[in-house]
């Protein structure tokens, strides 16, 4: 599942323990008020028609490196001749449309498109290749698929997954080139600009109960899921972040952090679009530049995800630093001991911080302007959520003080994930005693701050990248040298909750651990290839021969252990 908080970030601080007899009169997060009150407009081809009229002339997404903008009526035609293309494709309301394109105003105006056609956008990492990539192909069977021409030979030479996609559009600087391959290959491909290219159409015959989108997160156990998020779900998360961080058609929200995840796609670019603000989109994150870009974009709210806010923090001070307008950073994690002086050096007025899951949306937040506790993520959002922490063996709720596991349920339908697409039986192994259990372990205190302790399940995140420890283990186990092995997470000394991935070996004969490295290198995303290569005897077992990976972690890194970033 995606942690669209990093709750890793929050170590544990010990909550208040109430006193023997005191009644609990714990605080929820008051004010969460939709924007468009009638649940039935929660379709994003119905926002998008709205503001493109009450804002039409109002510029919605600027694109700085690009030199392009949009107004919210641009927009609006572009997405609907994006979808009239779909159609004229043959594409229906439920067919699978894969994303594969870096940040660009093409993957705005694609999923969109998709919305007003009543195609499922896909969005897949840039950073997957092979097992990764055909496992997600294969899961979510896509009729069509945009892509950047750089990622056209992975699909060629996964082509026995790809089979259901009929039609390519293609994007970046070697368009031709791409366009030209998946030809040969025996696809239909043609450049992008083909795909905006058709007459505007009526957005489909869509509600707030159908499927939006599916987006991957993390196994443990087993392969990536994909997490099928209806309309109404995709409208409420991210109006959840309107009521977060208080945003407004005044407001400028700029984001570097990927589309493919819904960090920038649902917690930024829908936000502005609900809210009527303008939304500005860089193609990377760079924490040199980061601050020219808030000051030249005049943002008044951004959103920093894993080691961001850290990395930003450790650039050189500047004598303007707070010469700029942003007044709200979205924090996932916010990184506590710095974030007073942070706010001091570039003048922001507030930090937010939430706890949410693709899953779930978000059932706790942190209320604006508020000092917290050190390491809490905020309150639960009771009006919209029942929250609890139980015991993860009995499902038993847990004393307040005590460590538990974070168990959600709505209350209003619709506004967390129907499940995961074709894997019930991961859905009901989620969902078990009607709660669906996130895997995390908490403590509330007695005021009704929660607290992240750490992971109960087995996953992992790297440079803001959730990692199934599963696939990362299959790649492994398919040299010919490796014949068990086991990858868990280390932590390391950084505030704001990073992982550093190791693989624990048992070969069959010796290898040199830089060369599986570099061979691991061309068969998995370079944000899984561990850091830590363990080479032993044997794995600690339970008596059902199930890897101990808690004792694993636990061991850690050692004198006997290869680290690949100390070689580099």
């Amino acid at each position: 599942m995606e942690l669209l908080s990093g709750p890793e970030g929050h170590r544990e601080q010990e909550p208040q323990d109430m006193p023997h007899g005191a009644t609990m009169m714990t605080r929820t997060y008051q004010g969460l008020v939709p924007t468009f009150a009638d649940r039935e407009t929660w379709t994003t081809s119905q926002v998008l028609r709205h503001r493109a009229v009450s804002h039409g002339n109002a510029v919605y997404l600027d694109c700085p490196e690009e030199g392009l903008s949009w107004t919210y009526a641009e927009m609006h035609e572009a997405a609907a001749r994006v979808a009239g293309t779909l159609v004229e494709s043959d594409g229906s309301p439920g067919d699978r449309l894969l994303i594969m394109l870096p940040n660009s105003s093409r993957f705005i105006r694609t999923w969109l498109g998709c919305a007003i056609a009543g195609v499922v956008e896909v969005p897949i990492n840039l950073a997957y290749l092979g097992q990764f990539l055909e496992h997600q192909i294969s899961t979510v069977t896509p009729k069509f698929a945009v892509i950047d021409a750089a990622y056209t030979e992975r699909f060629i030479q996964s082509k026995s997954a790809c089979e259901t996609i009929e039609h390519f559009w293609v994007a970046g600087p070697d368009t031709n080139s791409g366009i030209a391959a998946l030809q040969d290959a025996g696809w239909k491909a043609e450049p992008w600009d083909a795909l905006e290219a058709s007459t505007p159409i009526e957005p489909a015959d869509v509600s707030p109960r159908d499927l939006a989108s599916i987006f991957f997160t993390s196994g443990t156990t087993g392969p990536s899921k994909g997490v099928m998020m209806p309309h109404a779900q995709m409208y409420f998360f991210a109006d959840e972040c309107v009521s977060l961080t208080r945003l407004t058609d005044s407001d400028t929200y700029q984001v570097a952090t990927p589309l493919f995840h819904g960090n920038a796609q649902f917690l930024a670019a829908y936000p502005a679009l609900i809210a009527g603000a303008r939304f500005v989109l860089y193609s990377h994150f760079s924490a040199s530049r980061w601050i020219d870009q808030i000051r030249s974009s005049k943002a008044t709210v951004t959103n920093f995800l894993g080691v961001m806010m850290d990395f930003v923090w450790n650039q050189e001070p500047k004598p303007n630093d707070a010469d700029n307008n942003l007044r709200c950073i979205f924090a996932a994690p916010t990184a506590h001991s710095i974030v007073d002086g942070f706010k001091t050096r570039f003048g922001i007025e507030a930090f937010v911080e939430v706890f949410g899951l693709t899953e779930t949306s978000m059932p706790i937040l942190s209320p604006y302007g508020e000092d917290r506790p050190p390491g809490a993520a905020g309150l639960a959002v009771e009006d919209w959520f029942d929250v609890r922490l139980v015991d993860p063996e009995t499902d038993e709720e847990v004393a307040v003080g005590e460590l538990g596991e974070l168990v959600i349920r709505p209350k209003v339908p619709w506004t967390c994930s129907m499940g995961y697409y074709e894997m019930p039986d991961k859905t009901a192994e989620a969902w078990r005693n009607l709660w669906f259990h996130t895997g995390d372990g908490m403590r509330r205190d007695a005021d009704g701050w929660y607290y992240f302790v750490d992971r109960l399940k087995d996953s992992l995140r790297r440079r803001g990248e959730n990692i199934s420890s599963y696939e990362v283990e299959q790649v492994f186990l398919a040299h010919p040298a490796i014949t068990e092995c086991a990858v868990v997470a280390i932590k390391v000394d950084i505030e704001a909750g990073e992982d550093e991935v190791m693989a624990w070996l048992i070969t069959s004969t010796q290898i040199d651990p830089t060369e599986l490295l570099s061979w691991a290198e061309t068969r998995m995303p370079s944000f899984a290839v561990p850091r830590y290569v363990e080479f032993v005897d044997e794995l600690p077992m339970t008596p059902s021969e199930k890897v101990q990976k808690v004792e694993l972690r636990k061991r850690g890194v050692s004198a006997s252990t290869y680290d690949r970033q100390a070689t580099q």
